[in-house]
């Protein structure tokens, strides 16, 4: 009997493995995936109560930004950058691409967008904080900052709204970092997240996938060099213009400062 028993578990195990090669399945309605689902929100939540309680944040991260053109083909857009932030209301980000090189400037009550390239810069005024900021650049000005869902203070709330499915998905290494694995899905998207183990759990990649796009085209970022507190170098929030730069009043005559270049067009009209 224990031989068959042992037989039986061996072959359990090894359909399950089979099974993961192409899509792993868990039944919402088992009790272990109740477990899981509880402890990825805690995981989630701890994460996003250790980023709201740091007041001077650093990092670089790099971006992976997938476009699907009209006849189906997928174009992956790569740039690299780094952030610099000082709660409750200072923020410095820069982007550079194959099309970008570009600096983003706040000292709370001054948003500065400068494309280094052209040397050109606009200046717009957005008192508040960085939530704010954040707020006012997506819904107001189209201009998202990378991963910004992650430097909200209220991280939990943001990434929690409308998900329909959550999963622990164990441990993943993410730049030599090990980290907590975890997979929601809301109506719209799917989003992955692996947040380091240990005392400082930040998010090392954001994974977000469009699975009501065609083609289902991902957008990630990657995070290393996490740097709080007394590590963060103090720095002057306030722009400094370059030498012969040259202001102008409308960000759009700023040209390829986002992460689509200006020759893709969103309906493939280019």
């Amino acid at each position: 009997m224990k031989n068959t028993a042992r037989k039986a578990k061996q072959f359990t195990v090894t359909a399950l493995f089979s099974v993961a090669l192409s899509l792993i399945i868990v039944s919402s309605a088992s009790s272990v995936a109740f477990a899981g689902e509880a402890e990825a929100k805690d995981l989630l939540k701890a994460m996003s109560d250790y980023m709201a309680k740091q007041k001077a944040i650093s990092f670089a991260y790099d971006t992976n930004f997938e476009v699907v053109t009209k006849d189906h083909q997928k174009l992956l857009l790569a740039s690299s950058g780094k952030v610099e932030m000082g709660r409750p209301d200072k923020f410095r980000a820069t982007r550079s691409g194959g099309f970008a090189n570009v600096e983003m400037t706040f000292d709370g009550k001054t948003l500065t967008l400068l494309g280094k390239d052209d040397n050109l810069y606009t200046q717009i005024e957005v008192p508040g904080t960085i939530d704010h900021l954040i707020d006012e650049l997506r819904n107001k000005h189209q201009r998202p900052v990378p991963g910004a869902d992650l430097l909200l203070t209220n991280v939990y709330e943001e990434l929690m709204r409308d998900v329909t499915d959550v999963k622990d998905l164990g441990s993943g290494v993410i730049g030599g970092t090990e980290c907590d694995h975890l997979a929601f899905r809301t109506k719209e998207v799917d989003w992955q997240i692996w947040i380091a183990q240990g005392e400082q759990p930040y998010p090392c990649r954001y994974v977000i996938t469009s699975h009501q796009v065609d083609q289902a085209p991902q957008y990630s970022v990657q995070i290393s060099d996490w740097k709080t507190g007394t590590d963060v170098v103090a720095q002057d929030f306030g722009f400094k213009a370059p030498t012969d730069a040259k202001q102008v009043d409308d960000p759009k005559k700023l040209v390829n400062i986002d992460e689509l270049p200006d020759h893709f067009a969103v309906g493939g009209t280019k």
